[in-house]
């Protein structure tokens, strides 16, 4: 009875783990998202980044989302930054994040950048993510996910 108790409870624990984990987006598919949207801007830029806005055409995927800075360093796409910096974006150790995006990326190329952010929803705790980003003409777009 107690073997079963044991073996239950750590089937349970390995199923909410799977579960939790596939909650999140994983670089792959972090990657995937960018070269679709990379693809997206090039064939039609306001209506890419429309989409990018508001999450739709398959560009929101659990916390997944592209966004998009224009050459003035505002957000040209995003769910909530819409207008802000983007260029003077920091993580919130203070780390310039947006401002390594800005000096790195080059068209046709993926690069990467690693800070400390929190997941979506919440303040706490600052979890390490990673945004990959490249330029696509004049926007350097990027997706992050959450290590």
């Amino acid at each position: 009875m107690m073997k079963k108790m044991i073996l239950g409870t750590i089937a349970g624990a390995l199923i909410t783990g799977t579960a939790f984990a596939a909650d999140y987006g994983t670089a792959a598919e972090a990657k995937a998202m960018l070269e679709k949207a990379a693809a997206a801007v090039k064939a039609n830029k306001s209506g890419a980044l429309m989409q990018f806005a508001k999450g739709e055409g398959g560009f929101k995927d659990r916390d997944l989302y592209p966004f998009c800075g224009g050459t003035d360093g505002n957000f040209t796409a995003h769910p909530t930054l819409t207008g802000k910096s983007l260029k003077d974006l920091k993580d919130k150790e203070g780390k310039p994040i947006g401002e390594e995006m800005y000096k790195n990326a080059q068209e046709g190329k993926i690069a990467e950048v690693s800070y400390k952010w929190p997941r979506p929803g919440t303040t706490e705790p600052l979890v390490q993510k990673v945004s990959y980003f490249t330029k696509i003409g004049d926007q350097v777009c990027a997706v992050g996910y959450y290590k």
